[in-house]
């Protein structure tokens, strides 16, 4: 009885060591960054490889992509040390010229997220890109919250089934996730309910250096396992509070340009799709209120326009229906789609 019982804890301890390993060889497969540790046998000591993960330098690419000036900010990195590291990290990443051959061959293989209505993925070219920034704004009420939620659980979808293999990182701001939308959305794809929250990690910022604490936080995440999503609902919430009035209006662009060129970078480094949310002023300044058929536009400036790389302007239509129009892309003609909202997450309206 003993060996026999041993037999079959040895059979089962090879199988999930199989399956451990397994697991291991897809996350290197889908790695598209460096560990920053690889340093080390560059002639980078270990104490010095330590102090640029404290400061939120994980791989070798954020370190290779961050200006001089940056590493010289961390304690104990003198300016021999820097030009080290940049040197080192530098001959680790392709970052000269390529032909458009070649960036053409990479961005056909780009994946893209479903959002769980067809037309919206059509609108979309395929869906939300990974890779770079896609920005929502709109009132209250036009769906973007539910959108964040629907997209936080088909990242989890396999990639033939518009998703990315992936968990999902969630910055909430406003206190509005809500893990039971989760649970619906995956009841209408038929995923364990359990696991998909299980790879959502959700976190609630409560103010705009908190928030961009979060992010260097994300970065360590993003190392020890693969993400396809990270979620920012909303991006300009807490700076419409924490800033206030002209006087501050130069600081609060400065930390939002930061904030945003943080979320690129992980972007670049990681693959990830990154989406935020953004709220709308309403414009009231005379002539331009009174021509304009719509006079709401998303906040943040130019700083915010320039960061984002598709804008997508949301507005209410009959019913649980929305309309989602491409307000500024690189690649998408300016057009429109309408989807709706339901109690399983985004779709197709019914009518």
């Amino acid at each position: 009885y003993n060996t026999t019982n041993l037999l079959h804890l040895l059979r089962m301890a090879s199988a999930a060591a199989a399956a451990q390993s397994e697991q291991a060889e897809e996350l290197e497969d889908c790695v598209t960054y460096q560990h920053v540790k690889l340093l080390e046998s560059a002639g980078i000591g270990a104490s010095d490889v330590k102090k640029l993960i404290e400061a939120g330098y994980n791989t070798i690419e954020s370190v290779a992509y961050a200006p001089k000036k940056a590493l010289l900010v961390i304690k104990g990195i003198s300016e021999a040390k820097a030009d080290k590291i940049l040197t080192e990290a530098m001959k680790r990443c392709a970052m000269g010229f390529t032909t458009a051959t070649e960036l053409h061959r990479t961005r056909s293989e780009i994946i893209m997220l479903t959002t769980g209505s067809k037309e919206l993925d059509k609108l979309l070219g395929g869906g939300i890109e990974t890779g770079s920034i896609t920005e929502m704004f709109g009132e209250f009420r036009t769906g973007k919250t539910q959108l964040c939620h629907t997209l936080a659980v088909t990242c989890q979808l396999p990639t033939d089934m518009g998703g990315g293999e992936g968990k999902c990182l969630y910055v909430d701001t406003e206190g509005t996730f809500r893990p039971e939308r989760l649970l619906a959305v995956a009841e209408r794809y038929g995923l364990d309910g359990a696991a998909v929250l299980d790879n959502v990690a959700c976190a609630r910022a409560f103010n705009s250096d908190h928030q961009t604490q979060l992010l260097l936080q994300a970065s360590n995440m993003m190392t020890e396992s693969r993400y396809a999503l990270l979620i920012v609902d909303s991006a300009m919430a807490l700076y419409r509070t924490d800033f206030s009035g002209r006087g501050e209006l130069s600081a609060r662009q400065m930390h939002l340009a930061r904030f945003l060129r943080m979320l690129l970078r992980l972007a670049d480094e990681f693959g990830v799709a990154v989406v935020i949310t953004n709220q709308v002023v309403a414009q009231v300044d005379g002539a331009s209120a009174m021509f304009s058929a719509d006079p709401k536009k998303p906040i943040g400036g130019n700083i915010m326009a320039h960061a984002s790389t598709t804008r997508l302007y949301l507005r209410k239509g009959r019913g649980e229906n929305r309309i989602c129009k491409i307000y500024d892309s690189p690649c998408l003609p300016e057009s429109e789609a309408v989807f709706s909202i339901g109690a399983d997450g985004i779709g197709d309206t019914k009518d």
